[in-house]
């Protein structure tokens, strides 16, 4: 039997009052997924365990069956090893947004909608004025890029900038901390201290913010009245992980493949062994290549026996509070993603398994990440039923599974 898992990030809401007192996925029509729920069985999962922060690093990781108590080194890794930078002993790489702040405040973490052409012209032209032998900034994706400190810390507090949308942004700069030396690694690869470290990352982020407002596209965007991409904002940041691969974990995984348009997604489809598969147009965001990446999945599944296929979109709605936007990429992922690839696989000779869910909640009117249980589905041929008829957050409460914690979930998936 071949395994995929159609993730759609962030896509789990809370009830909204605009919506009748129904989650998105409640109210948004999605027929495919009701019916494998239907079909199949359906549960809920923990995705983010005690004392991590509900990270789509974390969560990911935990749905492939990672134990991040003896993995977890932060985002920046991860999205390292995306990007095709080697680290090297000593590096830390953290996550580096490029974002927007307006008025004190962080206006959205994104720099208003960067794309990858435009952020890669301003992580080079910061990487020119503030890189050096300790310092250097690496393109990655759209807003999505990597900052590598070499000797730095990982033990820095530093505030995911998606968890604070219109909070002040000074009190969330870099602080040491002392607190997360229960995590992988002990800093043994650092040669700056956390004070250090933090000094070091606030002076980066300030001295970003005095080269960008000076930065030609800026002006320009100014000029248009478009959000400026005015700060770099860096986070996440960890060593080099000691990962098993899914082969090595699950052996009913000969070869796989993952299909992201987000590089920490890319990063840990590498570690775990799983072959990227990149897809034009496929973008992160709600405009991205859904037919394409259908497509991708299931060519990777005619000759591969495990596809990790993640969207994006629905996160990126939540965090911008876009409550029609959302509901559009729960039913994109409905009609594009879900319905094309079961249609197609339920006629194949070799009987495929679907697993369909969310890695964590993204709530429009909170936006940001909730370590909560998340709604999954399970289907595959001749498989006997649950009583759960619909795919929501509401109706996997009563499903056959209950509630799963961590990698349960994947030794369950790869048990069928």
């Amino acid at each position: 039997m071949k395994h995929i898992i159609i993730l759609g990030d962030g896509m789990a809401d809370h009830a909204v009052e605009r919506l009748g007192g129904k989650t998105l996925m409640q109210y948004a029509h999605t027929p495919a997924m009701d019916h494998l729920a239907k079909m199949g069985r359906c549960g809920r999962l923990l995705t983010v365990p005690e004392g991590f922060h509900p990270g789509s690093e974390v969560a990911n990781a935990t749905i492939l069956g990672y134990d991040m108590n003896k993995v977890y080194e932060g985002r920046g890794p991860l999205e390292a090893a995306s990007i095709g930078y080697e680290m090297q002993p000593g590096d830390m790489a953290m996550r580096c947004n490029i974002v927007t702040l307006e008025n004190g405040k962080i206006k959205n973490h994104h720099g208003g909608h960067l794309t990858t052409e435009e952020g890669d012209m301003l992580i080079k032209y910061l990487n020119e004025h503030l890189g050096n032998e300790r310092v250097q900034f690496i393109t990655g994706i759209q807003y999505r890029h990597l900052l590598v400190i070499k000797g730095g810390s990982k033990f820095v507090d530093c505030a995911p900038p998606h968890d604070h949308p219109n909070e002040e942004w000074q009190p969330l700069l870099p602080k040491p901390d002392s607190n997360d030396h229960n995590l992988a690694g002990n800093g043994k690869e650092s040669t700056l201290s956390p004070s250090e470290t933090a000094a070091l990352l606030t002076e980066l982020i300030l001295k970003s913010q005095e080269l960008l407002a000076k930065h030609p596209f800026n002006i320009e965007r100014m000029k248009q009245g478009k959000d400026p991409a005015n700060s770099i904002w860096p986070w996440s940041g960890g060593y080099r992980p000691q990962m098993q691969t899914l082969m090595e974990m699950y052996p009913q995984i000969k070869r796989g493949d993952v299909i992201s348009a987000v590089d920490l997604i890319r990063g840990i489809g590498k570690y775990a062994g799983l072959d990227n598969i990149i897809v034009e147009g496929a973008t992160g965001m709600a405009d991205t290549n859904y037919e394409g990446k259908t497509q991708a999945a299931l060519e990777a599944l005619k000759r591969d026996d495990f596809v990790f296929l993640h969207i994006e979109a629905s996160d990126e709605a939540g965090h911008d509070g876009e409550l029609e936007l959302k509901l559009q990429t729960i039913e994109n992922l409905d009609k594009r993603v879900v319905e094309p690839i079961y249609n197609e696989v339920r006629q194949w000779d070799e009987p495929v398994c679907i697993a369909v869910l969310p890695d964590h909640p993204t709530p429009v009117e909170i936006r940001t990440h909730l370590a909560e249980p998340v709604p999954f589905l399970i289907w595959h041929p001749g498989m006997k039923p649950d009583e759960v008829q619909t795919f929501d957050e509401v109706s996997c409460v009563g499903g056959s599974y209950g509630l799963l914690r961590f990698q349960e979930f994947m030794n369950e998936f790869m048990r069928l």
